[in-house]
């Protein structure tokens, strides 16, 4: 039920994105004896630009070289024609959460001079933060596309108007529409909603609105009792006041 789901493709996705990161980050602190910094930017840059390259950049290629053999080998041992669609689709999307993290590389400097002046720079290449690649992925997950479940020669839209839009390196693919995880759905294993608390002033995902789908949400008052404006007595004891506070929860219908 949940297989081939935008959910699925968004997990592959950060799932080996964050493989790649991981490796990568281990690599660059010296942790793995297989790999180090990008030694291939070593020597170079632009002199007329006054910089050059050092440090210690990334190594990107071991890393993704890694999460293709630990993620994507496992996957195309899988024989039979009734997976092979749903096989490329996911292998697809592995890929996708790796050239999120290539995508968003940049070239960090520091700058050497008299007085802080920036005469020369040393620059190195450098990963983005997870949660950076991560939002890049949700993004990517919102756009998803939606592909046959019938792999002919290629992975294809299902659109049949769509079908000339090629599809790119970085697009998350789905094949089945997602369940609705607003209402419980105790064979699928689906919680719902309903009497989750929720934010009434948030407009993110914990916010009434989106939380509750619609159904609007209850309101409560939840009286809090604790030890407050404690004060150390000589000799020897500690002397609190006794606290009330009233808070509204607000829960989905």
């Amino acid at each position: 039920c949940f297989v081939g789901t935008k959910e699925t493709a968004f997990i592959y996705a950060v799932t080996s994105a964050g493989l790649v990161h991981s490796v990568t980050r281990s690599c660059s602190a010296g942790n793995m004896t297989e790999c180090s910094c990008d030694v291939s930017l070593r020597h170079g840059g632009s002199a007329s630009e006054g910089w050059h390259w050092g440090g210690c950049s990334d190594d990107i290629h071991y890393g993704m070289s890694f999460s293709r053999k630990f993620l994507d080998m496992p996957l195309k041992n899988i024989t039979g024609k009734s997976g092979s669609g749903l096989v490329a689709m996911n292998l697809h999307n592995n890929e996708a959460g790796r050239q999120a993290v290539a995508k968003l590389m940049s070239v960090d400097c520091r700058c050497h001079g008299v007085s802080g002046s920036c005469a020369v720079k040393t620059c190195w290449k450098t990963m983005s933060s997870f949660e950076k690649i991560g939002r890049f992925l949700k993004d990517r997950y919102e756009n998803s596309i939606q592909i046959s479940d019938r792999l002919k020669k290629k992975l294809r839209r299902k659109e049949k108007s769509q079908r000339k839009i090629p599809i790119e390196k970085e697009d998350l693919l789905y094949v089945n529409k997602s369940p609705n995880y607003c209402v419980e759905d105790l064979k699928l294993g689906i919680p719902g909603t309903q009497g989750r608390e929720c934010n009434r002033t948030s407009q993110g995902p914990d916010g009434c609105n989106l939380l509750c789908c619609g159904r609007g949400y209850n309101t409560h008052v939840v009286r809090h009792v604790e030890r407050c404006e404690c004060k150390f007595v000589w000799c020897c004891y500690v002397r609190c006041r006794r606290c009330e506070t009233m808070t509204d929860v607000h829960t989905c219908k």
